[in-house]
């Protein structure tokens, strides 16, 4: 049963690819949710109708399914304060701005963009703070009809109170900001469109939030939601104000903010890749957070049974794609073998997979299996690692058959052709000691004498264990591959 003390919210806007930032936010907002046995509600944050699209929309809704996310209010689930889509709830925020208007909390500026602009510059050559400088909070009735008589079509600004505004951030602690630096600020367009500014607490305040748990980025707009919401819950709309916590910004390359423009922080680019749900958020959840201090692997259920808001490092954390390959390569080797199987499938198929579907073999394919399945860090890697099973001939990698093919190799994939010809294709280790008396007769040592014969029969210098590799592909394949390398060679 869900608590009722906890309702957290998760609310992107549909704009482009979902990024891992992103991805991270809603990680951390469903965890808590979950550990606390509360409610997590999935708003989609669509008032921007110049950069939000239907597609984007879907996609979200993908990649929350993809990762495991799962939501107690929201879309095509529904719940007590639905819409879920702020384009959809246009009526509530004219409702409420018109009654922090009729209030008091809120008034009609006519500022021109250009008279602002000059009063900035002024302002920060005085050594003043720029902000909004109150010039028409108290405007009398002729001076706004006067403004109305020019033309102008006014905005309307919250009221900022004269006072500093000091709450307690779940993950940063206590902090204070002091009036002039959080001047009054715009929650709705001169065209009567809500801004983020008030439609954001407004939905956060009738869906009854009681934790915000969001990026960094958005610290500095939290004095402004505070005393919005004190007015709201002066009027009778919100019941309390929540809980503010802010997580840590994730840097990319040179400590830089990592960006949607970065191609590293795309979700679909870890999808197309094939990381694991489990994997990509193992990593994530360590951006900010550790299950304990000698501990990286973890299962998403230890996470959900040991978060906790106030554990975050309110430190920037850097993202480091070869960690998160690490982490998901160990959660590849943790499925067992079936659940490994059917996870490849996709890239077994066309487009991925080079060879022919009536070429792939399932025996071969669940003999090599476990074979890969210890040696890959995404699962899109397995269609280099098992294409000379299915393939006609090798894919040659040019470099590699360069790099294997010395002088002398010519002789050594006779010998080894030889005594593969005589070797037991039972065992792998009968396959391995035919390998290694070949290159004992020409002077080699294992490693340097399996190279040519990797190469011929795969066409690269590194792959799977060979010896069982050579066996599943079978005698036949195996000896015409090392005659054809002989041919090629001889030309």
């Amino acid at each position: 049963m869900a608590n009722a003390t906890v309702r957290v919210r998760f609310c992107p806007s549909p704009t482009g690819n979902p990024h891992v930032g992103l991805v991270r936010t809603a990680l951390f907002n469903w965890a808590f949710a979950r550990h606390n046995e509360g409610t997590l509600v999935f708003r989609i944050e669509d008032t921007d109708a110049a950069r939000d699209s239907e597609e984007s929309y879907n996609q979200l809704l993908d990649s929350m399914r993809w990762l495991g996310f799962d939501w107690d209010e929201g879309p095509e689930i529904g719940g007590p304060h639905a819409p879920y889509r702020q384009s959809q709830r246009m009526d509530i925020y004219k409702d409420v701005a018109q009654k922090l208007l009729d209030a008091g909390h809120a008034y009609h500026c006519y500022c021109s963009t250009e008279e602002l602009d000059t009063r900035r510059e002024a302002a920060r050559a005085a050594g003043k703070p720029s902000g909004y400088d109150g010039h028409c909070r108290d405007l009398t009735d002729e001076q706004k009809a006067a403004y109305v008589a020019e033309g102008r079509t006014p905005i309307v600004r919250f009221r900022m109170p004269d006072e500093a505004i000091t709450f307690t951030d779940l993950v940063r602690g206590e902090i204070t900001y002091l009036p002039e630096n959080v001047p009054d600020y715009g929650i709705v367009r001169a065209n009567g469109a809500p801004l983020y500014t008030l439609v954001n607490p407004v939905d956060d305040a009738l869906m009854e939030i009681t934790h915000v748990l969001r990026g960094e980025d958005l610290l500095s707009s939290t004095p402004r939601q505070i005393a919005l919401y004190k007015a709201l819950n002066e009027l009778g709309i919100a019941k309390e104000t929540p809980a503010f916590g802010h997580l840590p910004y994730v840097m990319g390359e040179g400590n830089k903010k990592l960006s949607k423009r970065d191609p590293e922080s795309s979700l679909n680019l870890y999808r197309e890749r094939g990381f694991l749900p489990e994997g990509l958020l193992n990593y994530l959840s360590l951006l900010g957070w550790s299950l304990s201090a000698d501990r990286d692997i973890f299962s998403i259920e230890e996470m959900v049974a040991a978060f906790d808001v106030t554990d975050v490092n309110p430190n920037p954390a850097r993202f480091d794609l070869k960690k998160c390959e690490a982490i998901n390569a160990d959660h590849i080797r943790l499925l067992d073998v079936k659940d490994f199987t059917e996870r490849c499938a996709p890239w077994l198929r066309a487009p991925f997979a080079p060879w022919a579907p009536e070429n792939f073999d399932e025996a071969k394919w669940q003999a090599i299996a476990p074979y890969a399945q210890s040696r890959m860090k995404v699962l899109s890697e397995i269609t280099d690692n098992v294409d000379f099973l299915f393939l006609p001939e090798p894919a040659v990698d040019e470099a590699s058959w360069t790099k294997a093919m010395k002088e002398g190799s010519d002789a050594l994939l006779r010998t080894a052709r030889e005594k593969l010809d005589a070797a037991d294709w039972s065992s792998p280790e009968s396959l391995k000691e035919a390998v290694l008396a070949a290159g004992e007769e020409h002077g080699l040592k294992l490693g340097k004498a399996q190279a040519p014969v990797r190469v011929a029969v795969t066409g690269r210098t590194v792959g799977l264990p060979l010896f069982e590799s050579l066996q599943i592909l079978g005698k036949e394949k195996t000896l015409a591959r090392v005659d054809a390398a002989l041919e090629r060679l001889a030309a």
